[in-house]
């Protein structure tokens, strides 16, 4: 699903946020990036969607050489990726159908397709309920839900998750990492970037260590 080739990244100034990393993430699995703050974590999100070119190395998500994707293209990349962010973004003036129902509508779906998909995503995570909520009547928790939901609304076969868990108390960050893992055994492949080191020790998942741009250590999961 994810094969990075000795790839760098070096901004103007400064040591490269990345420096000569290779790694492989196979369909299916659950991988946690983990290190301290400039260890390169965002920096590697931000090449797998493609807001950053690498400045060397080879780049492969789910068969598509990123080099060769060109910036017309980039959207339409993304949609096959579902990319769930720390501070949620949902659309604060949207219901929370509204808010799935855009994402869909981005992708071209008829009205009919959406009334079907929506609810379905709603209730897989949860929030049958709330499709009327506006997103300030909701928990952060369930904010994330909502945003998981937006991620899954066009089926992709990759998760990025960008700290997912920061801005919510441990009981919540555990809701979402277990959502995580239900979608993970649908057969998706997920990436998690995250500090909470406990809920990483916890779930025995493969673990990815960064460290000044360099992958310092790459754990497999536990059985």
């Amino acid at each position: 699903m994810i094969q990075l080739e000795n790839v760098s990244k070096a901004y103007s100034a400064g040591a490269p946020a990345l420096y000569q990393v290779s790694l492989d993430v196979d369909d299916g699995e659950f991988v946690f990036i983990v290190g301290p703050s400039g260890s390169g974590k965002s920096t590697l999100i931000k090449l797998l969607l493609k807001e950053l070119e690498p400045t060397e190395g080879k780049i492969v998500v789910g068969g598509h050489d990123l080099s060769k994707i060109k910036k017309r293209q980039i959207p339409r990349y993304r949609r096959n990726i579902g990319f769930v962010f720390q501070d949620f973004r949902l659309l604060k003036d949207r219901t929370v159908y509204d808010n799935l129902a855009f994402a869909e509508r981005a992708t071209g779906a008829s009205t009919r397709k959406i009334r079907s998909t929506v609810p379905k995503m709603l209730s897989m995570v949860g929030l049958a309920e709330k499709y009327r909520s506006m997103p300030d009547e909701l928990s952060g928790g369930e904010q994330q839900r909502v945003a998981i939901a937006r991620a899954l609304i066009n089926r992709p076969k990759l998760i990025l998750a960008d700290e997912p868990t920061g801005n919510l108390d441990m009981d919540n960050a555990w809701e979402i990492m277990r959502l995580l893992e239900k979608i993970n055994r649908t057969g998706t492949t997920v990436l998690v970037v995250t500090h909470n080191l406990e809920i990483v020790s916890a779930m025995k998942k493969r673990v990815v260590r960064l460290k000044q741009g360099a992958i310092v250590d790459d754990e497999p999961a536990e059985v």
